[in-house]
């Protein structure tokens, strides 16, 4: 698809990530649903402060900033990398590495914003996603970040819910390919052949049989880029 792209990076134990960064169009769509949601907010609550008078209207100015320029980075920080409007695009907001992202990168990146939406409707930032190969704004560049697609459903269905665990040495693009392979597939397999197959990754695993095997899931969740 021309707006959206994929985005090779390789995490410092080694571990080479496919990552599907969003294009234009859907991160738009996100950001229209967040500011739809805040506008919301807004008439609500001035329904409630206009019985105030003028002390309404200050405290409607301070929730106003603080819902302009913290809502952003409040989502992005504490749910995960997923606002709302964000979470119902299937999209996250990471840094480029891959991790979650931090108070500063996000502070940084919608701090930015005010300079992506010049001179007028985002053109700024939309100019930037259209020429950079990871579709980054300005505020995405200088922070540090990405945002990327979530995994599809089907994958995560194939494989056994676990918690994700990095490999202990670092693993080239084949291994990682053949132990993502393994546990998309091992579901379908008796347990019997799925701990045979496994055994073939005694020396990585340290581990044999039905343990083995649990190690190779963890390992592949940790590299398809899941957290827990």
């Amino acid at each position: 698809m021309l707006l959206d792209t994929h985005h090779d990076v390789v995490t410092p134990e080694g571990v080479a990530l496919h990552l599907p960064v969003a294009g234009p169009v859907p991160r738009a769509l996100a950001w229209a649903i967040d500011f739809a949601i805040r506008v919301a907010v807004l008439l609500a609550l001035s329904m409630v402060l206009g019985l105030l008078g003028g002390a309404g209207a200050g405290v409607m100015m301070v929730v106003a900033f603080l819902l302009y320029w913290f809502y952003p980075v409040a989502c992005e920080v504490l749910l995960d990398g997923r606002s709302p409007g964000k979470r119902a695009l299937g999209l996250r907001v990471i840094a480029a590495d891959g991790a979650p992202i931090g108070w500063r990168a996000s502070f940084t990146r919608n701090l930015l914003r005010v300079v992506d939406m010049l001179p007028f409707g985002y053109a700024f930032g939309l100019v930037a996603c259209l020429a950079d190969p990871a579709a980054r704004r300005l505020g995405d560049m200088v922070a540090g970040t990405l945002v990327v697609h979530l995994l599809p459903e089907t994958s995560s269905d194939a494989a056994p819910v676990v918690v994700p665990h990095p490999p202990r040495v670092p693993l080239q693009p084949a291994e990682q390919a053949a132990i993502v392979d393994f546990a998309e597939r091992a579901p379908a397999l008796t347990v019997a052949r799925r701990d045979e197959l496994a055994d073939l990754a005694a020396p990585l695993v340290q581990a044999r049989g039905s343990r083995a095997a649990e190690a190779l899931y963890a390992i592949a969740a940790w590299l398809l880029g899941r957290r827990l």
